[in-house]
């Protein structure tokens, strides 16, 4: 792997943390965007570690032009201040793989948690398909599908409701799905999106302004209504449930070393809820989270969708809902967004 920062602290800080675990070989260090593009090109790199902020060349541009010229996969390096987050959601859908928090020092409370994530985004890295990285993303207005928000968006109570899980990959994902669901689209969207706290609210910003339907994140006894997305806070795990005449949102600090926001904890609510009414959708990620929760709202009635392998950046979480059973069919990426209105569609009155 290349560490690419413009500190000489944070290079030799990352080199020592993935120099703890026998995995990885750190081949080279580069200290600006021009140099990671330089040595990307000269020692062709397994994995990219790369910070956002830099002289000369700053990470998103030295990002693209990896992408376009010797693409490999790439793991943003995050500040936990600042803009960070929206620079952040803008790397991921530039190709980036993953991203990690950077830590805040070497006796940092946290070092031991940066370095387990670092290392995790880095095994997802190492199995990324790597075709679907490196082709042009197409979420926002170069598609032909951005629209302002509309009244007709804006809805009642939700009778009837979308799941999507995401992990590795899912923010480029949501990007191309959510902005082509219509205005008037007739269902809440909840999110489960496995991402820290302090960037899923980048995340929602950031597809609010990509699409035609009202996209923000998640809060705590919320009504949930039609034409509305919804994402799950980083840190929380978000559920839904019916209160007097109307759904809510419920959240939970989430607690333990399990995925979070959590899938399956979302879908086996919104199964609860809405049943024959819920369409629940697995898109790219590693790990089984999800899997469970499909199933359950399947057998209560409601459809499943799973993302291809071809389109996926890691296809662990659609494996595995397909082989828990409960998925009703396999959709590409682009074609999702269309899937899930078409399968709302006989539930219309």
């Amino acid at each position: 792997m290349l560490v690419v920062d413009d500190s000489a602290f944070m290079r030799r800080l990352i080199t020592e943390l993935v120099h703890t675990s026998d995995e990885f070989r750190v081949v080279g260090t580069a200290r600006d965007g021009l140099d990671a593009v330089r040595k990307v090109h000269a020692l062709r790199p397994d994995v990219v570690t790369l910070d956002i902020e830099m002289p000369e060349l700053d990470g998103l541009h030295a990002l693209g032009r990896i992408m376009r010229e010797s693409p490999c996969p790439v793991v943003m390096l995050a500040a936990a201040a600042g803009d960070a987050g929206d620079q952040t959601i803008r790397a991921l859908e530039l190709g980036a793989v993953d991203f990690v928090r950077k830590p805040s020092g070497p006796v940092s409370p946290d070092l031991s948690v940066v370095r387990d994530r670092l290392l995790d985004a880095l095994r997802a890295s190492a199995q990324a398909n790597l075709a679907s990285v490196s082709r042009e993303a197409q979420p926002a207005a170069a598609a032909g599908i951005h629209a302002p928000h509309a009244a007709g968006s804006r809805h009642g109570p939700a009778t009837r409701a979308v799941a999507i899980a995401a992990s590795t990959g899912g923010p480029r994902a949501l990007a191309t799905v959510i902005p082509r669901l219509p205005a008037g689209f007739g269902a809440a969207v909840l999110v489960a999106q496995h991402m820290p706290s302090g960037f899923t609210r980048s995340l929602a910003e950031r597809l609010d302004a990509l699409g035609a339907l009202l996209v923000s994140e998640a809060d705590h006894g919320e009504p949930v209504l039609a034409g509305h997305v919804y994402v799950a806070p980083g840190g929380t795990h978000m559920r839904v449930a019916q209160g007097d005449g109307c759904t809510t949102i419920g959240l939970d600090r989430a607690r333990g070393a399990g995925p979070s926001p959590s899938a399956d904890i979302l879908f086996r609510s919104v199964a609860s809820c809405f049943g024959v009414r819920a369409v629940g959708v697995v898109l790219t990620g590693m790990g089984r989270d999800a899997a469970a929760g499909l199933r359950c709202l399947h057998d209560a009635g409601g459809v499943g969708f799973a993302q291809d392998e071809e389109s996926t950046v890691i296809h662990g979480m659609p494996r595995a809902a397909v082989a828990a059973g409960g998925v009703d069919r396999v959709v590409s990426l682009d074609d999702m967004a269309s899937a899930i209105s078409d399968a709302l569609e006989p539930r219309h009155g």
